[in-house]
């Protein structure tokens, strides 16, 4: 059996963008991703939310979406690119002179998008591939996302609700796409929500193309884990994770609840790594408010847990010290040659977590220091372990695991050993 991890790493547009993001941006961050990234593994080049939206960003002081805002679409109630802000994609091309870009840079491309069908579809009637059975017929006026204004949920039980997802997926399957990041779904709001992922699923399957499937937003079900890696490689275990110690605290207990459960069919999704500069789009440009020992702790918990990894910031905006923990091999590498990361131990001060590697069934251990203090650490404390020799995966030192160290508040201290714990 292969138990080896590979949960996607890539870039997303949300964080520093939000709805405004354009052609030109997306092109740029591919090229730097080409350029400084793709070794380490990062390969997903990913278009969030309203990239088929008309004046997006416009009203941002009083909408982040504008409700009934003009949109682009086809004959078959399928959304396009707004050719304002993706100008390649004219004379119905869509996507795909884009995503044959990031492709041709080596790497990958998605899109996000929203469950169901244009309100506007419904609204005036319009066709659906494959039927003749307008949109207002599959559209349930009662199924709709409370935080956007966009789509109706579609009606499961009939036929050409299928074919519209369908229809879909055999569009972004011509397109290119690789990676669609469905949101308004994960968590279930919707009472359809579980029967149009397994839709959604359904004609990722018959489009032809290797297509990765993220549910977003959170907080996944943890009773649902069954289902969602039956259907999804990538499911939300929060809702949108922004750059705040609380938020970070709290990951520690949704990755306790998650335990076990990436595997190769599917991961457990920490959400966006709110690193470098982001907010652009939100009106309040900002370099992250995370220190640099809790932006080490968010890495090493990701990995440890093996999250997907998706960049928000601007990437031609990073500076050496977070490409330095980006491109950190040996970090990144425990996503792919651990097994049973679990948490370990967990006090009022620090949490640990351990997992062991796939090749040697050495162990690694995070040390997370969660209180406000700097704490003085011997890991020989907390371990009974064969073998003394390990090294320190973000500096690359090596130690001795019976000296003191100090891990500075909020910060961590992640041991690779040569040793098996007892």
């Amino acid at each position: 059996m292969n138990n080896k991890m590979n949960p996607p790493m890539g870039w997303n547009s949300y964080d520093y963008y939000d709805t405004a993001v354009t052609e030109a941006d997306v092109k740029a961050n591919a090229d730097y991703m080409a350029k400084y990234l793709k070794t380490y593994g990062w390969e997903y080049v990913v278009v969030d939310i309203e990239w088929y939206s008309y004046g997006a960003a416009t009203r941002r002081d009083e909408h982040q979406y504008i409700p009934f805002g003009e949109v682009e679409m086809d004959e078959y109630s399928r959304l396009l690119p707004c050719p304002e802000r993706f100008p390649s994609c004219v004379d119905g091309k869509g996507f795909k002179p884009l995503a044959d870009y990031v492709h041709s840079l080596g790497l990958k491309f998605g899109i996000h998008i929203m469950r169901g069908v244009p309100r506007i579809a419904a609204h005036t009637h319009a066709a659906i591939k494959g039927t003749d059975l307008p949109a207002s017929e599959i559209a349930n006026p009662y199924s709709i996302c409370y935080w956007n204004p966009d789509m109706y949920g579609v009606y499961p039980h009939k036929p050409e609700s299928q074919l519209y997802y369908d229809s879909l997926m055999e569009l972004y399957a011509e397109w290119g796409v690789d990676f669609i990041k469905c949101d308004d779904i994960c968590r279930m709001d919707a009472r359809s929500s579980k029967e149009e992922i397994a839709m959604l699923h359904k004609a990722i399957k018959k489009c032809g193309r290797e297509i990765l499937l993220s549910l977003s937003p959170g907080p996944a079900i943890p009773e649902e884990a069954s289902f969602y890696h039956e259907n999804a490689t990538m499911w939300r275990i929060t809702d949108d994770f922004w750059d705040s110690w609380h938020l970070l605290r709290d990951m520690f207990d949704r990755c306790k609840t998650w335990e076990g459960q990436a595997k190769p069919s599917g991961y457990p999704d920490c959400d966006m790594l709110p690193v470098g500069t982001i907010g652009k789009g939100f009106n309040h440009e900002r370099l992250t408010r995370f220190t640099k020992d809790e932006q080490l702790t968010m890495m090493t918990l990701w990995c440890m847990v093996s999250s997907p990894l998706m960049l928000g910031a601007e990437l031609p905006k990073l500076d050496d010290w977070t490409l330095s923990i980006l491109t950190n091999q040996k970090v990144l590498d425990l996503m792919s040659t651990t097994k049973d990361a679990k948490e370990y131990l967990r006090d009022e001060e620090t949490i640990l977590w351990r997992s062991t590697q796939l090749s040697t069934e050495n162990t690694n251990l995070a040390i997370f220091n969660i209180s406000e203090k700097s704490l003085d650490i011997c890991p020989a404390d907390y371990m009974q372990m064969v073998g003394d020799t390990a090294t320190d995966l973000w500096t690359g030192e090596y130690m001795d695991l019976t000296d003191t160290f100090t891990i500075p508040t909020h910060g961590v201290l992640l041991i690779q050993t040569n040793s098996k714990l007892l």
